[in-house]
Protein backbone atom coordinates (compact mmCIF):
# COMPACT_ATOMS: atom_id res chain seq x y z
CA UNK A 1 0.00 0.00 0.00
CA UNK A 2 1.62 3.57 -0.85
CA UNK A 3 0.93 6.23 0.88
CA UNK A 4 1.19 10.08 -0.52
CA UNK A 5 0.29 13.58 0.31
CA UNK A 6 -2.84 15.24 -1.68
CA UNK A 7 -0.37 17.15 -3.77
CA UNK A 8 1.79 14.20 -4.62
CA UNK A 9 -1.58 12.58 -5.53
CA UNK A 10 -3.05 15.57 -7.37
CA UNK A 11 -0.10 15.72 -9.58
CA UNK A 12 0.26 11.98 -10.31
CA UNK A 13 -3.18 10.98 -10.43
CA UNK A 14 -3.27 9.02 -13.59
CA UNK A 15 -0.29 7.13 -11.96
CA UNK A 16 -2.49 6.35 -8.80
CA UNK A 17 -5.25 5.55 -11.00
CA UNK A 18 -3.20 3.29 -13.08
CA UNK A 19 -2.00 1.79 -9.95
CA UNK A 20 -5.35 1.18 -8.81
CA UNK A 21 -6.21 -0.51 -12.10
CA UNK A 22 -3.22 -2.90 -11.11
CA UNK A 23 -4.87 -3.49 -7.85
CA UNK A 24 -2.86 -1.36 -5.60
CA UNK A 25 -4.26 0.73 -3.00
CA UNK A 26 -2.89 4.28 -2.16
CA UNK A 27 -3.85 6.30 0.98
CA UNK A 28 -3.71 9.74 0.51
CA UNK A 29 -2.66 12.22 3.46
CA UNK A 30 -3.07 16.23 4.23
CA UNK A 31 -1.27 17.41 6.83
CA UNK A 32 -0.51 13.77 8.29
CA UNK A 33 -3.53 12.99 8.10
CA UNK A 34 -4.92 10.02 6.19
CA UNK A 35 -8.14 11.56 4.08
CA UNK A 36 -8.77 9.57 1.21
CA UNK A 37 -8.03 5.58 0.04
CA UNK A 38 -8.27 5.42 -3.50
CA UNK A 39 -8.33 1.50 -4.63
CA UNK A 40 -9.35 -0.71 -7.15
CA UNK A 41 -13.32 -0.83 -7.72
CA UNK A 42 -15.40 -4.03 -6.34
CA UNK A 43 -16.13 -6.49 -9.34
CA UNK A 44 -18.92 -8.97 -9.40
CA UNK A 45 -18.63 -11.32 -12.55
CA UNK A 46 -21.66 -11.90 -14.30
CA UNK A 47 -22.39 -14.91 -12.92
CA UNK A 48 -22.03 -14.50 -9.57
CA UNK A 49 -25.10 -12.06 -10.27
CA UNK A 50 -27.28 -14.78 -11.57
CA UNK A 51 -26.93 -16.77 -9.07
CA UNK A 52 -27.81 -14.37 -6.44
CA UNK A 53 -31.02 -13.61 -8.33
CA UNK A 54 -31.73 -17.38 -8.66
CA UNK A 55 -31.48 -17.40 -5.26
CA UNK A 56 -33.83 -14.89 -4.42
CA UNK A 57 -37.26 -16.39 -5.98
CA UNK A 58 -39.53 -14.98 -4.08
CA UNK A 59 -43.17 -13.86 -5.54
CA UNK A 60 -44.18 -10.35 -5.90
CA UNK A 61 -46.76 -8.65 -3.53
CA UNK A 62 -50.04 -9.03 -5.19
CA UNK A 63 -50.87 -5.37 -4.17
CA UNK A 64 -47.44 -4.24 -5.52
CA UNK A 65 -48.03 -5.95 -8.98
CA UNK A 66 -51.37 -4.45 -9.25
CA UNK A 67 -50.01 -1.04 -8.09
CA UNK A 68 -47.50 -1.20 -11.27
CA UNK A 69 -50.13 -2.41 -13.20
CA UNK A 70 -52.57 0.76 -12.82
CA UNK A 71 -49.17 2.91 -13.20
CA UNK A 72 -48.69 1.45 -16.48
CA UNK A 73 -51.96 2.14 -17.49
CA UNK A 74 -51.88 5.30 -16.57
CA UNK A 75 -49.09 6.43 -18.55
CA UNK A 76 -50.34 7.80 -22.02
CA UNK A 77 -48.98 6.00 -25.13
CA UNK A 78 -49.45 8.50 -27.56
CA UNK A 79 -46.55 11.28 -27.19
CA UNK A 80 -47.03 14.84 -27.44
CA UNK A 81 -46.85 17.11 -30.02
CA UNK A 82 -46.20 20.21 -27.97
CA UNK A 83 -46.07 21.14 -23.86
CA UNK A 84 -49.11 21.02 -22.58
CA UNK A 85 -49.50 24.95 -21.26
CA UNK A 86 -48.44 25.80 -17.59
Amino acid sequence: MKVMSATEASRSFAAVLDDAERGETTVVTRGGRQIAIIRPAPTAPGRMVKAMLARHTTTVDPDFAEDVRMGRESVEDTPRATWPDA
